[in-house]
């Protein structure tokens, strides 16, 4: 009796673990002499594959530049008269004060290389000597700031490691103020 239960017990997970029926495929755009069971593997996955959401935004509504291999996170945010950049973790939710004075904005104008500094201006919930913020009242700027041809990049140092990232305007003006 013992014997029998057993050898149901393992046709059952047999039939369980392989299934039965036909394999083949039941999508009406594949391949008809691609069945089911075949399955072709080039090789692992690649080691960068993203799992992460991406956000559209900043929390100051600003558009994001990436640092690094996304370590940190920029926020770009301007009105008509002055530029401001938020220093943000790898999520682009929470602000990151660093011991940075200042960081820079190149880009280029008519052919020429310009370099914007903007200076340490600590937000109300940075640490001492810390900033998260930085600013620069400078209409030029602004006024090259979205121009895709002026090319604008961020560079920043934090915790001594140089970042650079590319500043993209999403054009999409309906609903913030930049």
């Amino acid at each position: 009796m013992r014997m029998t239960k057993f050898a149901t017990f393992a046709a059952g997970l047999i039939l369980f673990t392989t299934g039965c029926g036909d394999k083949t495929t039941t999508n009406p755009d594949a391949d008809p002499s691609v069945s089911g069971n075949d399955v072709t593997v080039d090789g692992l996955p690649p080691a960068t594959v993203d799992v992460h959401a991406h956000p559209s935004e900043g929390p100051h509504h600003g558009s994001l530049v990436e640092l690094g291999n996304e370590e940190y996170h920029a926020e770009v945010v301007h009105d008509a008269k002055s530029v401001t950049v938020y220093i943000l973790d790898s999520a682009a939710a929470k602000a990151v004060p660093i011991d940075a004075k200042e960081v820079t904005i190149n880009l280029t104008h008519e052919g020429a290389p310009e370099q914007f500094k903007l200076a340490a201006s600590p937000d109300s919930g940075d640490t001492d000597g810390k900033s998260s913020r930085f600013t620069l009242a400078d209409a030029e700027l602004v006024g090259h700031i979205d121009d895709e041809a002026s090319a604008p990049k961020l560079s920043v140092t934090i915790n001594g490691t140089p970042y650079r990232g590319e500043i993209k305007h999403d054009h999409d003006h309906e609903g913030h103020d930049h």
